[in-house]
């Protein structure tokens, strides 16, 4: 597990891949061509799980790569003001644009995103743009899924782990699994797999790890398959069934979803992985970590945005409090 606040390092967690926009829909319970206002907020996975570890006091940094427009610097400006450090965020100078999600809310049971991807600026982190002196400085590097999707982010991310092997830092792979950015089924198995033998901790959805594997999986041959390879903790998560971690030494740990007033179904995992995380990292045990992943999510599907709505370390407490 993450050394507990190991204070010779300069970070708890660096976080590579996309930052993007959410553009989330102000009029609940209507179609998308009916709504006439959109919130603007950071968004993308790693983003949002930098800012949610920093917002529940993790010194955390990103790695990745914003347009040189007014979008970019309101990602950055955003981030920054998160607690995140920008100092290792590439401006892109080749006229590459930020990714755009617009979300639509019908009702809590029918959300759908859609999504602007093309030509982003994200996907065009290079290698030599990943200093190893600043992952050097990490106790952990988060990465994510959509970041292998396509060159040269894919090599970029690749270059991040192989520098923080070299120095014995502990790498986390969310899934982080969106089909629309990828060109097929069989790739992302190949490039998932690839970086899920190589991770520390990994964590997803079961139907993400079905992707990974190309099969309709079960979770005991997904976690005999990854316990061949370096993987020590795989967390595996069911939606309202709740979720389950699994350590290298045979252990099983279940973690119950708690009930919220559901507004969106989106933001739900970035959030849960960013009080995952900052729970292992303080020290806390496997079992509640995954209390507070499950508290962080069910209070970010009751808010408007992903970024914005990330939840307080009191927050989440009194929500696992109040489920007892």
């Amino acid at each position: 597990m993450p050394h507990a606040m190991d204070n010779t390092k300069k970070y708890d967690l660096i976080a590579v891949g996309r930052a993007c926009l959410d553009l989330n829909a102000v009029e609940y319970n209507r179609p998308m061509e009916e709504t006439m206002t959109f919130s603007k907020y950071v968004g993308g996975s790693p983003a949002n799980i930098a800012i949610g570890s920093a917002k529940l006091g993790l010194r955390a940094g990103f790695i990745g790569k914003i347009p040189d427009d007014q979008h970019g610097r309101f990602i950055q400006n955003y981030m920054s003001g998160a607690g995140v450090d920008t100092s290792h965020i590439v401006v892109d100078t080749e006229g590459r644009k930020a990714g755009l999600a617009f979300t639509e809310i019908k009702s809590p049971e029918e959300c759908s995103i859609l999504m602007y991807r093309d030509n982003v600026a994200d996907l065009y982190l290079k290698p030599e743009e990943v200093s190893e002196a600043y992952i050097q400085q990490a106790k952990t590097l988060l990465v994510s899924g959509t970041a292998l999707a396509q060159s040269p982010s894919r090599e970029a991310v690749l270059q991040a782990i192989h520098y923080a092997k070299r120095h014995q830092i502990e790498i986390i792979f969310e899934l982080d699994y969106r089909p629309y950015t990828w060109t097929s089924v069989h790739e992302t198995s190949v490039y998932y797999t690839l970086v899920a033998e190589q991770a520390d901790i990994v964590i997803g959805t079961r139907d993400e790890f079905d992707v990974m594997e190309n099969r309709k999986g079960e979770n005991e041959a997904t976690v005999q398959y990854l316990f061949r390879h370096k993987p020590k903790l795989i967390v595996i998560k069911h939606g309202v069934e709740g979720s389950y971690a699994y350590t290298k030494a045979g252990e099983v740990y279940r973690g119950r979803a708690y009930k919220s007033k559901v507004l969106k179904t989106f933001g739900a995992g970035d959030s849960y992985a960013a009080a995952f995380l900052y729970a292992l990292l303080s020290g806390k045990d496997i079992e509640t970590a995954l209390q507070y992943g499950s508290a962080s999510a069910a209070v970010v599907v009751s808010r408007h945005s992903s970024s914005e709505a990330m939840p307080s370390v009191e927050e989440i407490e009194a929500l696992i409090r109040a489920n007892a």
